[in-house]
């Protein structure tokens, strides 16, 4: 599996992941791991009752999961990545859409964000365009810079 974790150590401390199409998965697959070990960017994953290259076809393409108590604890002012999907983003006070994805590019990362007048949108996330995100109101306030959407 491609490791997205901030803090990787903590995989092998896990004893159970789930497997799923996406992180709102309403029925992933509950698989006990039996070993962990990396391989560059990567984990190598030993599952309970995969055992044959066969059985792990199965699960390409599938999302790793686990439960939220088993995540990396964080700091004040922190979220989880996952925690902005769905979220409304704003921008001079206008609905721009829905994050539909976060794509981490290693410079900042980008907010991909589906709407009805601009269609998706992929917008730069950093100190300059975030200006407020609110967990409670489900929505975030940006600052977009100039020609990233189309005139309306």
């Amino acid at each position: 599996m491609r490791v997205l974790t901030d803090d990787p150590e903590t995989l092998p401390q896990l004893d159970t992941v789930y497997m799923g199409e996406s992180p709102d998965d309403a029925e992933p697959r509950r698989y006990e791991m039996k070993g962990l070990r990396f391989n560059k960017k990567y984990a190598l994953l030993h599952l309970e009752g995969c055992h044959t290259r066969n059985d792990a076809e199965t699960l390409r393409d599938k999302k790793v999961l686990i439960r939220i108590d088993q995540a990396a604890p964080l700091a004040e002012g922190e979220y989880y990545l996952f925690e902005l999907i769905g979220l409304r983003v704003f921008a001079d006070d206008m609905e721009i859409g829905r994050v539909k994805e976060v794509l981490e590019t290693g410079a900042n990362d980008v907010y991909v964000v589906d709407g009805e007048e601009y269609g998706e949108v992929l917008i730069p996330a950093h100190d300059k365009t975030i200006l407020n995100i609110d967990f409670d109101a489900g929505r975030i306030t940006m600052a977009l810079p100039d020609g990233l959407l189309p005139p309306r």
